[in-house]
């Protein structure tokens, strides 16, 4: 009984954190576009129902996107290379900030209806807000100045910060909370690494070789992506 409670407990815990996490971002979100606004960097072209129904398309594209995934053979099974970030990306570019963060979230929404987890829910948290980290750097410097070096610029930023943040978020929080919810003790996720690369003996060595060059190269696949695609895309969404 007194093991049922510390199950719930840490679930609960998880949740609310989840949730704390996830208001942080909207409102981060929220707050750039207000400023962007402020600049007339981003006027208001488009009704409630246009964003929604844009957004809502791009997180179904993004969710189905997900079913697709690559294994890697520098890192663990539970890291597998999807592409659902790149039309989350083009929703960001071309409704915002807001519009991004929304279908990031969506899209994970989506995926576990259709899908469920593997990961304890860790792994589809980790993916929002993993993706956030990418999302809302490369969207809000594209807004200052609209153009494809800029465009470019964003992606570089988002990459980068996807990279340090999500390495460190992994090691301090994602790795242990999903060694917690899932019940596998953290030398059994380290062996999983050490079974791939033997230089991977402890959680930063696994950060260091699985999960900074999984971030990269994931960063380096949706910006190449989503600048040879959005050209094409933007005429379509922009029209009225």
């Amino acid at each position: 009984m007194s093991e049922l409670i510390q199950s719930v407990q840490e679930n609960l815990e998880f949740l609310g954190v989840c949730l704390l996490i996830a208001a942080v971002i909207f409102v981060a979100a929220g707050a750039a576009e207000r400023g962007l606004r402020k600049k007339n960097a981003m006027p208001r072209t488009n009704t409630p129902a246009r964003r929604a129904a844009i957004v809502g398309v791009f997180s179904a594209i993004a969710a189905v996107l997900m079913y697709f995934e690559l294994p890697l053979w520098f890192a663990p099974s539970f890291y597998e290379l999807d592409f659902s970030e790149i039309p989350v990306m083009i929703c960001a570019f071309a409704m915002g900030p807001t519009a991004g963060v929304a279908a990031e979230l969506c899209k994970n929404l989506l995926k576990l209806v259709l899908k469920g987890t593997s990961t304890a829910f860790v792994g589809d948290f980790a993916n929002f807000v993993v993706g956030c980290s990418l999302v809302l750097p490369a969207s809000i410097l594209y807004y200052i100045k609209k153009s494809k070096k800029m465009a470019m610029a964003g992606l570089a930023l988002g990459t980068l910060v996807m990279t340090v943040f999500g390495s460190a978020f992994n090691a301090f929080y994602l790795l242990p909370k999903f060694s917690e919810l899932y019940g596998m003790p953290m030398e059994a996720i380290i062996g999983m690494g050490s079974a791939i690369n033997p230089s991977i003996d402890s959680v930063w060595t696994l950060v260091f070789f699985a999960v900074v060059p999984f971030n990269i190269l994931k960063g380096v696949i949706v910006s190449v992506v989503t600048i040879l695609l959005y050209k094409h895309i933007s005429p379509i969404l922009k029209k009225h």
